[in-house]
């Protein structure tokens, strides 16, 4: 017995003393050589397409266990954080509702709940289209019931992950379809159920994407994936029979094009976009004639990228090519496609971004200077032939930077709904009415914690990159506690691929920074979408290093301007923003205090030369392709992994989702394996693996805040400014 003491008291020592120390990634020499270059990748190893290789699960478990060790003397922090954070929710909380037909149809949060429960209940004003919170919630013994038509929290009990992609009604009311994942892979499963009883209408549709249309009021269209989760199949299902009957519309084979689908406003017609980075044709279907199919609306055409919608007897279409980079809008008659008219020209200033149709009105949301701007216009009669467009009217917002975002309106209303938000305006909803110009607000985010939003002071900076580009900043924090003289803490935030505008939202866990006296900043650096396709184009392929630069840039022009010191200056990005931090951490590690790198695509030439990984050959007309001699050397001299070197480094927290679909586990996997390998100091590095979770982490509201509060309290621990106990 006192040998089997010792051994374990042995045993606990030596697991101890694993934590204490950084867990060190076997080395197996994998060789790869392209163009007469050979790439050795000794951690090429940790890659497992199952997902249940013991020795690569031990080893993510020891560093998931280290950063539990190293983090475990701030827990108290931790912990007060997730609450002052939580404690600023409204946790009880109804969505701004939406009328249709003779419900309105909100969402509602619950307290101590995770996730959502889709409501309705029947209309009390008839006249009211766009309601209020108080229109839906009436109060009297006569007034309609709530009718709970799904219980997310119910759902996710059964499961670790729990998310809803889409959830859409049939056009009768009498059925509701939704999407759902229960692994975070987003490999979806449709469910149709009666929207009253709630009882299942026939078998799910399995393996498919999360979005779907209805097709009236028996059948479905959706679509499916292939081996690497790229979608190529576009489906009909007749609701009651078996998915393995289910026709199949159109299959993509192109492997670098992907099929979406939408429905127009009007809701006439569905479309079906077929779509690689540069190039995007259009199908149409006809509702109320199934039989025809899908229809071809604008044909495919190598660099011409076209999305389409309804109103009348007309279709209108969004179209880009090399010449209207910014996108130019043309309609034409349903009966001939090919007699288009422009109803706005291209402009080398102005980015057309998305467009809303109602009966009476477009709406184009547009950008210029980097700011989104809403502009709409009156639209004649149905029947009457289309011109140019003259006298657009533009909505007008009050914060030098923020974000407007559409909502879903009502096709045959005059009343444009949005969304509206600023690094310090709560998310707010607006109905807009185009005929008079008079703006109602409808909801505005709660926030608790006596939140006051002239505290903060929001702001917009330019910083000039090396080529003399003009690069804009989105700046944010608390007027009485911030003393701009290099002494404040400064959270720097970049992105900058695939073209998305990553406006300046607000954020309510954002606050307990800003109430610590941390400035925060978004760096619209190239490749992201604010100045227009230009900016993209000069952040891809080629000129990917803009990207890069210019986020260094934006940080020595913040440092220059006493916004702070290299010794405060903490920076984050995730996903393709996490390919951006370890490129930069590679370029300027002197730079930077520390670095959050949150699911971070920093393996990018040996992806990028496998088609098997799900998105690799979609993504060659974003990175490039590496089998040819140009890109391999190029994104060879990027790529993070492969230009880790010995050098030292600031502190790391390298974050993965065992699930990812979109960033295998075993990229941050390596590039943490091989910093340790090869860094000089002795600076923290962190890898925090979610097991059960895919590229979004956590599905909870409240999971993901513990999230934010994990995040603040490494930076907090890195800049020593820990509160004491007590």
């Amino acid at each position: 017995m006192a040998a089997a003491a010792t051994d374990s008291l042995s045993a606990n020592i030596d697991c101890a003393q694993q934590q204490r120390n950084p867990p060190v990634a076997k080395k197996v020499k994998h060789e790869m050589e392209m163009f007469g270059d050979v790439r050795i990748d000794n951690y090429y190893w940790l890659r497992d397409d199952s997902r249940s290789n013991p020795e690569m699960l031990s080893y993510l478990e020891q560093e998931n266990s280290y950063t539990d060790y190293i983090m475990s003397g701030t827990k108290h922090l931790e912990d007060a954080i997730y609450a002052e954070i939580r404690g600023r929710i409204k946790e009880d909380d109804i969505s701004a509702p939406i009328r249709k037909g003779p419900y309105y149809y909100y969402e509602r949060t619950l307290e101590g709940k995770e996730y959502k429960t889709h409501c309705r209940r029947l209309v009390v004003n008839s006249d009211d289209v766009m309601p209020s919170v108080d229109d839906v919630m009436p109060t009297g013994p006569d007034a309609p019931q709530e009718h709970v038509i799904l219980d997310e929290n119910l759902k996710a009990k059964e499961h670790t992950y729990y998310s809803i992609g889409a959830f859409k009604t049939s056009p009768n009311h009498k059925l509701v379809a939704y999407a759902e994942d229960t692994k975070g892979d987003e490999i979806y499963t449709i469910h149709v159920m009666d929207a009253e009883t709630r009882l299942p209408v026939g078998e799910p549709l399995v393996s498919v994407v999360g979005y779907f249309e209805w097709v009236g009021d028996e059948a479905l269209m959706y679509i499916t994936m292939d081996e690497i989760l790229r979608p190529y199949k576009v489906w009909f299902h007749k609701l009651g029979t078996n998915q393995s009957t289910d026709s199949c519309l159109y299959h993509e084979k192109d492997d670098m094009f992907s099929i979406d689908l939408v429905a127009s406003e009007s809701k006439k017609y569905l479309f079906v976009g077929s779509e690689s980075k540069t190039t995007r044709s259009i199908f149409y279907f006809d509702i109320s004639k199934p039989d025809n199919g899908l229809m071809v609306l604008t044909p495919r055409s190598e660099g011409i990228d076209t999305s389409v919608s309804h109103r009348g007897n007309h279709f209108f279409i969004k179209k880009r090519s090399a010449e209207t980079f910014n996108s130019e809008l043309l309609a034409c008659p349903l009966d001939d496609v090919n007699a288009t008219v422009t109803l706005i020209p291209h402009r080398e200033s102005v980015k057309i971004q998305d467009v809303t149709l109602f009966s009476d009105h477009l709406v184009v949301y547009e950008r210029q200077e980097g700011l989104p701007r809403v502009t709409y216009y009156s639209l004649p009669p149905f029947g009457e032939p289309l011109h140019t467009l003259q006298g657009g009217r533009s909505v007008d917002f009050i914060d030098p930077v923020y974000s407007v975002e559409p909502i879903e309106s009502q096709f045959s209303s005059s009343i444009l709904r949005f969304e509206y938000s600023s690094l310090r305006t709560p998310t707010s909803t607006y109905d807009y009415d185009m005929n008079t110009g008079v703006s109602v607000v409808k909801k505005i985010e709660t926030v608790l914690g006596g939140f006051n939003a002239s505290k903060y002071v929001t702001k917009r900076k330019w910083a000039v990159a090396k080529d003399g580009t003009h690069v804009p900043m989105s700046i944010v924090y608390r007027k009485d506690l911030v003393k701009l003289d290099g002494t404040d803490p400064l959270f720097l935030y970049g992105y900058g691929s695939y073209e998305p505008c990553i406006d300046p939202i607000f954020k309510t866990s954002r606050l307990y920074l800003l109430d610590r006296g941390f400035i925060y900043v978004i760096a619209h650096i190239r490749g992201g979408g604010e100045m227009g396709r230009k900016w993209y184009e000069n952040g891809k392929y080629l000129h990917k290093k803009n990207t890069f630069t210019d986020f260094i840039d934006c940080a020595e022009y913040l440092i220059e301007k006493k916004y702070c010191t290299k010794e405060k200056l903490c920076i984050f990005g995730g996903s393709a923003g996490g390919l951006l931090m370890g490129a930069v951490l590679n370029m300027r590690p002197d730079l930077f205090k520390a670095a959050v790198a949150r699911v971070p695509f920093v393996d990018v030439v040996t992806t990028m030369l496998d088609p098997t990984i799900p998105l690799t050959t979609a993504e060659w007309e974003e990175w490039g392709d590496p089998r040819k001699e140009e890109y391999y050397f190029y994104m060879k001299s990027y790529s993070p992994v492969d230009n880790v070197k010995a050098q030292n480094y600031p502190a790391i927290l390298v974050t993965a989702g065992l699930n990812d679909p979109r960033v295998l586990y075993s990229e941050p996997a390596k590039f943490v394996a091989k910093l340790r390998e090869m860094k000089t100091d002795d600076n923290v590095l962190l890898f925090k693996c979610e097991m059960g979770a895919g590229h979004f982490s956590k599905s909870g509201r409240f999971e993901k805040l513990q999230e934010d509060a994990f995040t603040y309290t490494f930076i907090l621990k890195m800049l020593n400014m820990v509160p004491a106990l007590g």
